[in-house]
């Protein structure tokens, strides 16, 4: 938490001491008072009263005049917010290579796994689009507000066949994209592009128009397994997807098993449309102390004593 004017501070600690040292002073003269003008048995009564009540009383009233003293001082909070007019693209590698077991169920299966996680996470009014790529790229469903119909898409995403179309997704993630806002492509792949368009070349144009690319990478890489139904040697090219994302000032993450693949993606929900932003908390901060003074005053009332 950080203040507009500190300055003013001083000057709330101040008054919530006098207030304090007044209210002290007070409740003694009426304690005098009370045992100068009463009769013997008021008298010996008056020394046995318990004093937290007005201790209680006394407190509060002194912390609401203080939270009243710091709205003044401007308090400012850093709290985390969703981003307005946020869209996402997931691009979903379908390649044969995803048919792969190491990660259980299956790659595929267990990348809708974490897709279905992510689109859960992200807050209300962010847009979710979903695209898939194989030997080629396609727009399974485009950016909707409609989660229900985002989850039954990816319910549709083709089973595990061909090559791998990187760059091609990412330009077709890019074209369904607006020009505002928060813009972010996810892009999950287990494998080296090998059809298309140049995937550092897409993602370096993603970058010039201000979208953000995001990457998992999933699989065994080095593992020695064949992609399904090849003699292809399964692989996963780590290095391009680094520079894909530095290229955007995104993010890279290997995962290895559904778990972490999982838990990559709903960090990548936290991440991509939240943000920390500081906010002005005056407002909140006074109208706590005027309501701690006025249920105060209240309390007094209907206890018989001022606070």
């Amino acid at each position: 938490m950080s203040f507009a004017h500190p300055e003013r501070l001083a000057l709330a600690a101040l008054i919530s001491i006098a207030f304090a040292l007044a209210y002290a002073i007070g409740q003694r003269r009426t304690h005098v008072r009370s045992l100068a003008y009463s009769n013997l048995s008021f008298a010996l009564e008056a020394l046995r009263p318990s004093r937290l009540p007005a201790v209680a009383l006394g407190t509060a009233f002194v912390l609401g005049v203080a939270a009243l003293g710091c709205a003044s001082a401007g308090p400012r909070f850093v709290v985390r917010v969703p981003i307005r007019d946020g869209t996402i693209v997931l691009c979903i590698d379908t390649s044969g290579s995803m048919a792969a077991t190491d990660v259980a169920p299956s790659r595929l299966q267990a990348a809708k796994a974490a897709a279905r996680a992510f689109i859960d996470d992200v807050p209300p009014g962010t847009r979710v689009g979903v695209v898939t790529f194989a030997t080629d790229a396609r727009v399974v469903i485009p950016p909707l507000e409609d989660r229900e119909a985002v989850r039954g898409a990816l319910e549709r995403v083709a089973a595990p066949n061909g090559a791998t179309a990187l760059g091609d997704a990412l330009m077709l993630a890019g074209e369904g994209l607006p020009t505002h806002g928060r813009r972010v492509v996810v892009v999950l792949t287990d494998g080296v592009n090998n059809r298309g368009v140049d995937p550092l070349q897409a993602a370096r144009s993603l970058g010039r128009a201000g979208i953000a690319l995001d990457a998992v990478g999933m699989g065994t890489n080095g593992s020695g397994l064949l992609i399904p139904g090849t003699t292809e040697p399964d692989g996963l090219d780590e290095s391009t997807l680094r520079a894909m994302a530095a290229a955007t000032g995104g993010t890279y993450v290997r995962v290895g098993d559904a778990g972490a693949l999982r838990r990559a993606f709903r960090a990548l929900a936290a991440s991509t449309v939240w943000e920390w932003r500081r906010v002005d908390g005056g407002l909140a901060v006074a109208l706590g102390g005027g309501s701690l003074i006025a249920f105060t005053l209240l309390a007094g009332l209907a206890a018989g004593r001022w606070p």
